[in-house]
C-alpha cells in the first residue's frame, strides 16, 4: 500500500494523527481488503480513500488452489500489465508460508527454472512485494464455505470468472507464519526495493513479522550474502546451491561464471563470522545430472570446506519438471542420496513438496 499517498491524504483532511496507526493496523493486520470495512474512521474519510488510492499495487487475475487445499497460486498484475506469481503453502495444519516473487522474470537464466525462460522485464517495488502478503493476510481473512453471496460476489472482482468456475476459498482459519522470497526473480540484484520491504515486514507498526520468520534465498550474490548479514543479521538465509562444482554449476546456473563457489565460500565464512546462524542449502535433484554418489561426495566435500558444518543444513528438493530435457531423480537416488550425506557427518532433508499440482513448486512459476 502507498503509506506515503496515505500520509498526505490524512494531513490535508487535518486527522488526528493517531488516524494512520487505526488505519495501519486495520490494514496490515486485521487484513481488511477496503477502505469501508475500517469502522474506527469516518464514512466520509472511507468513500475519499475509496476514490483516491487502492490498498493493493495489483489486480489480481486468478487464484490456484490445489484440491487439499493446502498450495495455491495467485497470478497478479501490476499496474504496468506485467505480471508475476505468488504462492501460499501450508505445511503445517492452519499453518501457512508465502512465497514472494522480489521480479518480473528473472535474468538468471537457471536451466531447471521456468522463471528464467521467460526472461527479466523489471525489478519489482518494495510496495509489490511486501503487497503479497497483505494479498494473502487478506486472503486468509476473507476464508470460510463458499456460499451464494460470495459467488454473486467474489472478495476480489478481477478474478470473478476464475472463482465461480473454481468455488475457491480455504474452509479453515489460519494464520501466516512464514514467508520466503524464493518466488521469482533473484533477491539480491533487487536489494533496495527488497531492503525497503523487508523493513515493513519487520515493522511492528505494519506486518510485524519476527525477523527469524522470514527467509531469503539467493543463488549466490555475494554482496547480497554481506549486506543481509550487515542490515538483517536475524532473517534467514537460503543458498541455492543445486550442484557442487564449478563445471556442473556454471552450466545449469550462468550467474556461476561470474561469482564461482569459491567466492560463494568466501561470501559465506564472512556470512558466519558476523551472523553465526544456520544457513540452508537448496539442492533440486536431478535424475543423472547431480544425483550419483560422486556428487554427494562432491557436495559433502564444499561443504565441509565452508566451515561451520553445524551451521549448514541441506534441503533436498524433488524437481519440478517444466520441459522434457530434465527429470526428477527418484525417490530412491534421494534417499540414497541423503544417506551419502548423513553418513558424512551433514544435516540434512529431503524437503516435503508442496505446489506441484497448481504449478507454485520451487521452479515453476513463470508468470502467466
Amino acid at each position: 500500500m502507498q503509506l506515503e499517498k496515505l500520509r498526505k491524504i490524512l494531513t490535508e483532511n487535518g486527522e488526528p494523527k493517531f488516524r494512520l496507526s487505526q488505519i495501519q493496523k486495520a490494514i496490515y493486520q486485521d487484513g481488511v481488503s477496503d477502505f469501508s470495512e475500517i469502522s474506527t474512521i469516518s464514512k466520509n474519510l472511507r468513500e475519499q480513500l475509496e476514490k483516491e488510492m487502492k490498498i493493493l499495487s495489483f489486480e489480481v487475475e486468478k487464484v490456484l488452489v490445489s484440491k487439499d487445499e493446502k498450495s495455491l497460486k495467485a497470478l497478479l498484475k501490476l499496474a504496468d500489465g506485467n505480471k508475476i506469481e505468488s504462492v501460499l503453502l501450508s505445511p503445517v495444519e492452519n499453518k501457512w508460508s508465502v512465497c514472494i516473487s522480489s521480479q518480473v522474470g528473472c535474468p538468471l537464466n537457471c536451466g531447471f527454472c521456468a522463471t528464467g525462460k521467460s526472461g527479466f522485464q523489471r525489478n519489482l517495488t518494495a510496495e509489490e512485494i511486501s503487497d503479497q502478503v497483505l494479498f494473502w493476510r487478506q486472503y486468509l481473512k476473507k476464508q470460510g464455505t463458499v456460499n451464494s453471496d460470495q459467488e454473486k460476489n467474489p472478495p476480489y472482482p478481477s478474478a470473478s470468472a476464475t472463482w465461480q468456475k473454481q468455488n475457491l476459498l480455504i474452509k479453515e482459519r489460519g494464520v501466516i507464519s512464514n514467508i520466503v522470497y524464493m518466488g521469482m526473480g533473484e533477491p539480491f540484484l533487487n536489494w533496495e526495493e527488497v531492503k525497503r520491504s523487508l523493513r515493513d515486514l519487520i515493522d511492528k507498526d505494519l506486518f510485524a513479522f519476527g525477523s527469524r520468520s522470514i527467509s531469503v534465498s539467493t543463488a549466490g550474490i555475494p554482496e547480497g550474502i554481506k549486506n543481509l548479514a550487515e542490515e538483517f543479521p536475524q532473517i534467514n538465509l537460503a543458498i541455492s546451491l543445486h550442484f557442487a562444482t564449478d563445471e556442473k554449476r556454471s552450466q545449469f546456473m550462468p550467474i556461476n561464471r561470474k561469482y564461482n563457489l569459491e567466492e560463494l565460500k568466501k561470501a559465506l565464512k564472512d556470512y558466519f563470522s558476523k551472523t553465526n546462524r544456520q544457513v540452508f542449502v537448496e539442492y533440486v535433484m536431478l535424475s543423472g545430472i547431480n544425483d550419483s554418489e560422486e556428487d554427494a561426495y562432491a557436495l559433502s566435500t564444499y561443504l565441509k570446506s565452508i566451515g561451520n558444518r553445524q551451521l549448514l543444513h541441506v534441503n533436498l528438493i524433488a524437481y519440478n519438471e517444466t520441459g522434457k530435457e530434465l527429470k526428477a531423480s527418484s525417490g530412491n537416488k534421494t534417499h540414497l542420496f541423503r544417506d551419502y550425506l548423513e553418513r558424512g557427518g551433514m544435516s540434512v532433508t529431503i524437503r516435503k513438496s508442496l505446489g506441484q499440482e497448481v504449478e507454485g513448486a520451487c521452479g515453476q512459476l513463470a508468470g502467466k
